[in-house]
């Protein structure tokens, strides 16, 4: 549905932090499904763990905060076009698997509520069906130019 080029225009991640690969499914104001193509190229396997990666648990955080940002991109562009999506809370965070190279992580995410420029999403990564690991999520959208007086980290 969406390839890289199209969630370039709305993230300002890049490698190696862009984690999102592709939008698979989107519906603006209820949910988005993303994929994040796992390989044994990923610069954090070089020290998580050594002879045994592990794709850190706050990366796949960061991925569902990524997913999160595009949801809001789709839901409300205006929003989004043109601002920063900092990521300010993370509840119920757990983590059920790995995830290790050649997994393909599939990044579900629900906007629970939106009230003006903050906005609740539940999040869960699967692998092959099952659920690797799961959060509530909370951003806001400000403008570039406030972005130090945000408070919150970009997501």
């Amino acid at each position: 549905m969406e390839v890289w080029r199209d969630i370039l225009k709305t993230l300002p991640h890049r490698y190696p932090f862009l984690l999102v690969d592709r939008v698979e499914e989107v519906v603006p104001g209820e949910r988005l499904v993303a994929l994040k193509n796992v390989t044994f190229n990923e610069p954090f396997f070089v020290g998580h763990f050594p002879g045994h990666p592990v794709m850190p648990g706050v990366l796949i955080l960061e991925a569902m905060a990524q997913a999160g940002a595009l949801l809001a991109g789709h839901t409300d562009p205006s929003a989004v076009q043109g601002r920063l999506v900092y990521f300010m809370a993370i509840d119920k965070a757990r983590f059920r698997k790995p995830v290790i190279p050649g997994d393909q992580l599939l990044l579900e995410l629900l906007l629970i509520k939106r009230r003006r420029e903050i906005w609740r999403f539940q999040g869960f990564a699967r692998v092959n069906g099952v659920v690797v690991a799961e959060a509530e999520l909370m951003a806001m959208t400000r403008d570039a130019d406030d972005a130090g007086e945000a408070g919150g980290e970009h997501g």
